[in-house]
């Protein structure tokens, strides 16, 4: 299984990014998904998540208000818009997939991990 993660980039403090992460040939809408971060010298972070029908999202209490998840199961595909970003919203960003039931928060219960988009924002 492999995912994609990409959209990732340079942008200006109060800028927008579009993050996608990609799942060919996977059974997408078996999994609920999420999107984590980590910047140097940090532990990784729970960003949001989205269940697998798409309509319950969670959301890490920074990116509440500025982020939003979502989801196409059409097209194996999920998005994080990200908005109003800030220099601490720096870090590499990374999408994940779960198949069993628990928290969204713990990234110890995600079964698979894409390679990661950078985002930096300047200041």
């Amino acid at each position: 299984v492999q995912l994609q993660a990409s959209g990732g980039g340079l942008v200006q403090a109060g800028g927008s990014l579009r993050l996608s992460c990609a799942a060919p040939g996977f059974t997408f809408s078996n999994y609920d998904m999420g999107w984590f971060r980590q910047a140097p010298g940090k532990e990784r972070e729970f960003v949001a998540g989205i269940r697998r029908d798409g309509y319950v999202t969670y959301y890490g209490e920074s990116m509440k208000g500025r982020f939003t998840i979502s989801r196409d199961n059409t097209k194996n595909i999920m998005y994080l818009q990200m908005n109003s970003l800030k220099p601490e919203d720096t870090a590499i960003y990374y999408c994940a997939a779960k198949g069993d039931v628990g928290s969204y928060r713990q990234s110890g219960l995600y079964d698979y991990w894409g390679q990661g988009t950078q985002v930096t924002v300047s200041s």
